[in-house]
């Protein structure tokens, strides 16, 4: 009996190579509409869908695998003598083979100025369709939903012994992930701007990379890319260096969003997901330089982010320590040239987030879901508190402030001046010791800075840490039981304080 394979894909990529190599193990080709024209450009021999079911490609091609002769020739139990006599019995054949990828429909609606109708049309029906029938009968059908399957298929196929069950079980995973992953990206899709949270949610993701280890060497751990990945970590593009970790992963990450948030050329330095220094510049290698100012000691080894195109000047500021990771949404050719002579940094390349996906995080048994915390800062949104109000210069300062205490671990303190910050205190368990921790930081600088705070004062105390240090703003959410008292104390010592009525606990 002749073997028949159903090839119909959109990532046609090594597909002729694939299609020679089953004509060469005796396979009967069988494809649809574009499909089609590929193999007979390469020179092929590929039957048209509708010779097995003798029937048309209709409306516009949405119907054309929607049929009794392919699903019965994917369905049929090969062990079981009915169905292979009901299948003679109306002149169907078996499909020993599916090799079927979806329709782009994460990059069509990542693509910018992509209208719903256009989007729409790349919802793929016959596609997942064949994949779960040939998925579900694994044992009888191989099943390639992924080119870089191609080689291992055909190696198998021409062994002695065949596809290995454990091999049929793998692809059949694979094919039932690629459908949910789309499945997951079209109820996304529809969601959007709905409101509220779907009764049942689901994410996914494409393998980018396994990773060495996780946070430590006894976890494993992977990176995987969301939706058509063409921005944020998911668009990333690795200039040079060494191995991406998942600590580095997820410190690119926290640099990365903290560097966005600022419009003016910022620079920010994370270690251990909180920033150890960050500033704002004219200049962007100003920036940079201010932000290492702020702790050098901590920013060795640290990841940078950087929200303007790095420059060879900015480069050659950097390339005075030990960094990991160096961000930038661009890298000129000059800047790359420096800090390539350092063999192990990592270079990367991100475009900003448009993602409209929720932010994720598993617990166990379960999962957190929430918007990004994309607030930024509205001066009309603020109320002054106190006799005195901020002056232009403090107006400023305390917006930059606010802005980068949003990125620290809670409890957060930011002590900021001249647009950078120039003490941190982070992930303390008492605003207080984060108040003392930043001042700390800050030594003599803090003398004339500002502070922000990511929650309200409970009592006095943390904020007459900063006021003792030589604070002359403050901004704060308010709405402390206490905060009657918090106000006179910064009365009592002249200084202005703003009360924004929300608050940046990031956990």
């Amino acid at each position: 009996m002749s073997k028949r394979a159903l090839l119909s894909v959109t990532d046609k990529s090594g597909l002729p190579a694939f299609a020679r190599g089953l004509v060469r193990l005796g396979y009967e080709v069988y494809s649809t509409g574009g499909t089609q024209r590929m193999l007979e450009e390469a020179a092929i021999d590929a039957l048209s869908v509708s010779k097995l079911t003798d029937f048309p490609e209709i409306l516009d091609g949405r119907v054309k695998t929607l049929h009794p002769a392919v699903h019965a020739g994917l369905l049929a139990r090969r062990d079981v003598s009915q169905h292979l006599e009901t299948l003679n019995q109306h002149g169907l054949q078996t499909i020993d083979l599916l090799c079927v990828n979806l329709y782009p429909f994460a990059e069509t609606r990542a693509r910018p100025g992509a209208g719903f109708d256009e989007i729409l049309d790349q919802i793929d029906i016959g596609g997942p369709a064949m994949i779960r029938s040939a998925a579900k009968n694994h044992s009888a059908v191989v099943v390639v939903v992924r080119p870089e399957r191609y080689s291992e298929v055909l190696g198998a196929l021409g062994s002695p012994n065949g596809v290995s069950p454990e091999l049929r079980r793998r692809l059949a995973a694979e094919a039932f992930a690629h459908t949910a992953a789309c499945d997951a990206q079209i109820a996304a899709w529809l969601e959007e701007g709905e409101g509220g949270f779907p009764a049942q949610i689901s994410f996914s993701g494409s393998l980018v990379r396994t990773l060495r280890y996780g946070e430590n060497p006894h976890q494993r751990a992977a990176f995987y890319r969301s939706g058509a990945g063409t921005d944020g970590l998911g668009s990333v593009r690795q200039l040079h260096g060494g191995e991406l970790s998942y600590n580095n992963i997820q410190d690119a990450a926290a640099a990365f969003e903290l560097a966005r948030d600022l419009s003016q050329p910022a620079a920010a330095i994370i270690k251990h997901t909180n920033p150890c220094g960050v500033a704002a510049a004219e200049q962007l290698a100003d920036a940079y330089r201010a932000a290492y100012n702020c702790d050098t000691t901590s920013a060795y080894g640290g990841v940078v982010a950087v929200n303007r195109e790095l420059d060879s000047s900015t480069a050659g500021e950097m390339a005075g320590i030990f960094l990991e990771v160096v961000v930038a949404p661009s890298v000129d050719t000059k800047a790359l040239a420096v800090l390539s002579a350092k063999e192990n940094l990592r270079i990367l390349e991100v475009q900003p987030s448009r993602s409209p996906d929720p932010a994720v995080r598993s617990v166990p048994g379960g999962l957190l879901v929430q918007d990004w915390d994309r607030r930024g800062f509205d001066r009309n949104a603020c109320q002054v508190a106190t006799q005195r109000q901020p002056t232009a210069g403090e107006w400023a300062e305390l917006e930059f402030a606010w802005l980068v205490v949003k990125h620290v671990r809670s409890n957060a303190i930011v002590l900021a001046r001249d647009r950078a910050a120039v003490g941190v205190g982070a992930g303390q368990m008492s605003r207080v010791e984060a108040s003392q921790l930043a001042v700390q930081r800050a030594g003599e600088r803090a003398r004339g800075s500002v502070l922000a705070s990511d929650a309200y004062f409970p009592f006095p105390d943390g904020l007459q840490v900063g006021i003792e240090a030589g604070v002359t703003a403050v901004i704060q959410p308010g709405g402390a039981k206490r905060d009657s008292e918090v106000i006179a104390a910064a009365d009592a010592a002249g200084v202005a304080m703003v009360f924004t009525g929300e608050r940046h606990f990031r956990h």
